[in-house]
């Protein structure tokens, strides 16, 4: 499998690497806590205790010594170092040092107001307006600052290159998988989505080497997407998962592997953040696209919107 995009545990140039690329400049100021949210599913069950404390109070952990951190999480220091070092660091105090610099950078940008994600039952409708933006907007912008360009391009070439791509996702992601197949179908790209498991699985035993199949799973563990891919690369089709978690199992049925970086709500039934985070990679694997056959596309825009201008409603016909 090729490397999953986004930096991994122990890379040179994050704060106390070992070996490895350097995290963007433009990371955003949260890009820690992304980084921790994003691999909580793979962490033993002690140090996913710390890495849920440092997702909910990033702060608070800033402030805190490691013997008052552990006590909080209830395990030992040696946990809380081993955590340290699965995420990058050489140690407790280059994370909270770090920790602190973030949250003072998202204190600034936010005017210095706090605002949650979490919705509570005494929230206002203005508050779950404030929060519900905020947390689509950051899904969105923390989505950008880890996307891995080099990886996004390899996406792109594969999707260009290919005679077909399906789609592949099962509820929410069944929407996102649509709306790729309806933008690649508007520039008349061969591209099929979805969502029915027995379809997903006959869709794919039918690809070939010439072939793309995309994975949708924002937890990265579901089962009929991570099947349907695995059927379509043991077929020879390139094979590309969207997630939120780059060590899920659906990136080990993929060739590629683009994450989102979404933290879902109270309501993560609604599926809303990741979503959101979803359709900014798929928007970006299809502009992609597009330009890569730039004369083509133009065409087949022009094509398609003459196609349907005259299903509007007519002046005359509006009511006044």
């Amino acid at each position: 499998m090729r490397k999953p995009i986004g930096p991994e545990p122990g890379s040179a140039g994050e704060p106390g690497a070992a070996g490895g690329e350097a995290p963007r400049k433009d990371a955003t100021p949260l890009s820690t806590v992304v980084r921790v949210r994003s691999l909580l599913p793979s962490l033993p069950p002690a140090e996913r205790r710390v890495a849920q404390r440092v997702i909910d109070d990033p702060e608070g952990v800033a402030n805190s010594t490691i013997t008052e951190l552990a006590q909080t999480c209830g395990t030992s220091e040696t946990t809380v170092i081993r955590f340290c070092r699965a995420i990058g660091f050489h140690g407790y105090p280059e994370l909270r040092l770090t920790l602190a610099t973030e949250a003072g950078r998202a204190q600034s940008a936010s005017g210095g107001r706090v605002i949650g994600s979490d919705i509570s039952p005494d929230d206002s409708l203005e508050q779950i307006v404030e929060k519900v933006t905020f947390a689509d907007a950051r899904a969105v912008e923390e989505t950008a600052s880890q996307l891995d360009i080099k990886m996004l391009e390899q996406v792109v070439d594969a999707v260009v290159a290919a005679d077909r791509v399906d789609v592949y996702g099962v509820g929410a992601s069944a929407f996102v998988a649509m709306d790729f197949q309806q933008k690649l179908h508007r520039i008349g790209r061969f591209c099929s989505a979805w969502a029915d498991a027995h379809i997903m699985l006959t869709s794919a035993a039918v690809l070939g080497p010439t072939s793309v199949a995309i994975g949708i799973s924002h937890t990265g563990a579901t089962v009929e997407t991570i099947d349907a891919l695995e059927v379509a690369k043991s077929n020879g089709a390139t094979t590309v998962a969207l997630t939120n978690f780059p060590k899920s199992p659906i990136a080990e049925a993929a060739d590629l592997v683009l994450t989102t970086a979404a933290r879902e709500t109270t309501f993560r039934s609604g599926a809303t953040a990741s979503r959101l985070a979803q359709l900014t990679v798929v928007d970006c694997v299809f502009v992609g696209v597009a330009q890569r056959t730039y004369g083509p596309t133009r065409k087949a825009l022009e094509a398609t919107f003459e196609a349907v201008r005259g299903r509007t409603v007519r002046p005359d016909r509006r009511r006044r």
